[in-house]
């Protein structure tokens, strides 16, 4: 007779394929002699996170969506398909201790009147997720919050109830809400309460099925004698508008739902306060930190132009009031923009900020400024003389400029790619050589000083064993640390992520992987290094290129309509297309075998990369192989060549 199933783990996954294999590997050694099944519902990923799952976790039940329900509904697919005694919900983006379920279940059954349970969570830096534990937004709450006072009083009893910061991260508490990224529940006690409210999309569904558990007469638990890490920011991006409306919206969903009369409007009230609040703060946030540099480079190229403007009418007419005072709310202004649109064309502004890129950029900018200024009426061209000074102005001080940013980040003038991170990797000699072949492979830029072995034995072929690590990482003034999972535990791991503290950057390799996996802060993206193929489609220069060269063609056939539409078999098509790729709902080439999960995703095409070509010679292999190297080798030749082959065709529908 089979053994009742104590445990099911639900993880809900949406286009977060790297972090999923890690979650899985690290759930299939916690598992272990626990009676357990493990369910992935897929939101309609499209980064192949569904046949990663099926290739290499074949022991996964695997649910795959054809859209996104959002994430309540996909965690009550799973369990409502289960009879497991307790329910844990997981984020992808998550890594557990080898005894994470183990310690859980052990406490789980000594405390029956226990509903749910959370852990101790770390980011990918190693610092506590305060998130961790958290109380009930009630009025006074949420004020606290909106308005940063749980922030500047983080011990306060009064002001940061939300995050319980009275509360010790090391302390078994009981609390009022757990985290979806981790919720231990018992099924006893969903099938009581019910599942999560399907009316939250993505945010809220925890606080509220927090507060039923509660409300059903079960406590919640914060248990931090285990630890996990959450990479917070894969599954969540904070940083935008929409995660701001989601979070705050689905508050007010939660106060409508179980608070009335004057405590609900208050609530609502404050919600909405927060919300326009919060969405100024990160709009400005935004803008300064993407469009800092862009700023910047507007101040000096204006600025300059009005220092050179001066020395000149001196200089060289020898009259201070020379230059219409026009210029200067006209000219100056147009020739700015022209640089600073023609540098973010180029890739000048792209991470990491590359001097080759903005010199092009501006170059080009001054070029089409020039070339432009013969059709200007005469009073509007001042002097050719003030563009190319200002040019050498741009250049030169916009440079230096970045040299100064990129020395107080990095301490050096290697402008280009950041400080080359000191790098150690902590496995044994096999795995090590391994890491070390992939770093090489994928270019990663790393000043690989050494390997430190887990095992004594191998000493001699290390700087030394983990045992020394604290002390070989100050010696060494190491800025990274790459963890093999083969070969340490998981909780070895984040012992040390916690002992050795945020100043260092942490990554772990999961075992018989092709990934490396980590992230420096809660609030962003992780760094992913992966052998797999690299498309230069997905490039943010290849896909700008690609929408200017859209533009720039659509453009241009629309002014010589009257010639080229005689040619075309349908007119109304003609004009149709040139529409839909000026708005940017389709592009003039596409894939020839329409939208897939294994190549990244463009818009549709007007034509397909076939046009022109034999189609009865293609079969359908044949097809799948052209949008892939479409895909990885794409540069905007590619869609010159297919256009020009089919000029007599714009007008066409190729479906």
């Amino acid at each position: 007779m089979d053994e009742p199933l104590k445990l099911c783990v639900v993880i809900v996954n949406y286009n977060v394929k790297y972090f999923l294999e890690q979650a899985l590997l690290s759930v299939q050694k916690a598992i272990d002699g626990i009676a357990a099944e493990v369910y992935v519902v897929d939101n309609n990923s499209v980064d192949g996170s569904v046949a990663m799952v099926e290739e290499l976790f074949p022991w996964v039940n695997l649910i795959s969506n054809t859209d996104n329900p959002g994430f309540s509904i996909a965690n009550n697919q799973a369990i409502r398909l289960s009879s497991a005694e307790y329910i844990l919900l997981l984020n992808p983006d998550t890594l557990v201790e080898e005894d994470t379920f183990k310690q859980c279940i052990d406490y789980m059954d000594a405390h029956p009147k226990v509903g749910g349970l959370g852990v101790r969570m770390i980011d990918g830096a190693g610092k506590f997720l305060p998130e961790s534990k958290r109380g009930f937004p009630s009025p006074m709450v949420a004020f606290s919050k909106a308005f940063g006072l749980s922030k500047l009083f983080p011990k306060s009893k009064l002001f940061n109830q939300y995050h319980l910061g009275y509360i010790s991260e090391f302390d078994i508490s009981e609390v009022d809400v757990l985290s979806g990224a981790y919720m231990f529940m018992r099924k006893k006690t969903l099938d009581e309460v019910g599942l999560l409210d399907e009316q939250f999309f993505m945010y809220g569904e925890d606080i509220d099925l927090s507060y039923r558990i509660t409300l059903g007469g079960y406590t919640n638990v914060y248990f931090p004698k285990t630890t996990i890490i959450h990479y917070k920011g894969e599954s969540t991006k904070k940083g935008s508008l929409n995660y701001v409306k989601a979070f705050y919206q689905a508050m007010i969903i939660f106060a409508k739902k179980h608070f009335s009369g004057r405590k609900a409007s208050s609530f609502v009230f404050l919600i909405q306060l927060a919300i326009y609040l919060k969405a100024f703060l990160t709009l400005l946030g935004n803008i300064f930190k993407k469009g800092g540099l862009v700023m910047m480079d507007a101040i000096i190229g204006y600025g300059g132009l009005l220092l050179i403007e001066r020395f000149w009418s001196n200089y060289h007419f020898q009259d201070p009031h020379y230059f219409d005072p026009e210029v200067r709310w006209i000219n100056y202004p147009v020739y700015v923009l022209f640089w600073l649109i023609s540098c973010y064309y180029s890739g000048g502004y792209d991470k990491p900020y590359q001097v080759r890129r903005f010199i092009r950029g501006v170059l080009f900018g001054s070029l089409l400024l020039i070339a432009a200024y013969g059709l200007l009426p005469t009073d509007l061209r001042p002097s050719r003389a003030i563009i190319l000074m200002g040019t050498t102005w741009m250049l030169l001080f916009a440079l230096i400029f970045r040299l100064l940013v990129h020395f107080y980040k990095y301490r050096d003038f290697r402008i280009g790619g950041g400080k080359e991170n000191r790098l150690l990797i902590v496995g044994e000699e096999k795995e090590s050589i391994r890491v070390k072949a992939m770093l090489q492979q994928v270019g990663a830029r790393k000043n690989i000083i050494g390997i430190i072995s887990p095992l004594k034995a191998e000493a001699s072929i290390s700087l030394g064993t983990v045992d020394n690590l604290q002390d070989l990482v100050q010696v060494y003034k190491v800025d990274e640390l790459i963890f093999c999972s083969s070969n340490i535990s998981a909780a070895a791991i984040m012992q040390w992520m916690t002992a050795l503290g945020s100043k260092l950057e942490y990554k772990i390799v999961p075992e018989e992987s092709q990934t490396i996996i980590g992230s420096s802060s809660k609030n962003t993206s992780g760094e992913v290094y992966t052998v797999d193929i690299s498309y230069n489609i997905d490039r943010a220069i290849h896909r700008r290129n690609k929408r200017v060269l859209d533009v720039v063609l659509a453009v241009f056939f629309l002014l010589i309509s009257p010639i080229l539409v005689l040619f075309q078999s349908n007119k109304v098509g003609f004009y149709r297309h040139v529409i839909l790729v000026l708005m940017g709902k389709k592009s003039w080439v596409g894939y020839a075998g329409g939208a897939s999960s294994q190549i990244p995703a463009i818009k549709p095409g007007v034509l397909p990369l076939t046009a022109g070509l034999n189609q009865v010679a293609l079969d359908e292999g044949v097809i799948q192989r052209l949008d892939f190297l479409y895909a990885k080798d794409y540069g905007i030749e590619e869609d010159i060549q297919v256009i020009f082959r089919s000029l007599k065709k714009l007008g066409n529908s190729w479906n």
